[in-house]
């Protein structure tokens, strides 16, 4: 067997990066998620909206996609009177975001090896032009 046939169904599919939720994956949604990564206490809604560069609605919306595919918890009090909003990542979202950064390290090392390979001119494509 040479090295290139495929000796399983995920070894044929090898680029296809199934470990990169969709959920997480989202520009907004990863920071959010990697802004909570490092604060297992949590954020309080502002602070999310400050790191994350996003508007009250956005992040509102954000949040509520993540808490509904079960990465986050939020948690809803007040101090001095004034309603605060923290959210931090759940056990499961913290085991599911180490695994997607564990496929985006395959991603970053395939597209490394990339760098390397010489590409050499088509052969046995007379008469084909690129376009």
């Amino acid at each position: 067997m040479t090295e290139q046939e495929p000796t399983s169904e995920k070894q044929a599919a090898r680029f296809a990066y199934t470990g990169l939720e969709r959920v997480i994956h989202e520009k907004a949604r990863l920071g959010i998620l990697t802004s909570l990564a490092s604060q297992s206490q949590g954020l309080l809604f502002t602070e999310l909206k400050e790191l994350c560069a996003l508007t009250d609605g956005n992040l509102s919306r954000h949040i509520t996609v993540l808490q509904e595919a079960g990465l986050i918890e939020v948690w809803k009090g007040f101090h001095r009177k004034r309603p605060q909003t923290l959210c931090r990542m759940t056990k499961e979202g913290r085991a599911r975001f180490l695994d997607y950064l564990a496929e985006l390290q395959r991603v970053v090392a395939d597209a490394a090896d990339a760098r390397t390979v010489d590409v050499p001119k088509p052969t046995g494509m007379e008469g084909w032009t690129p376009v």
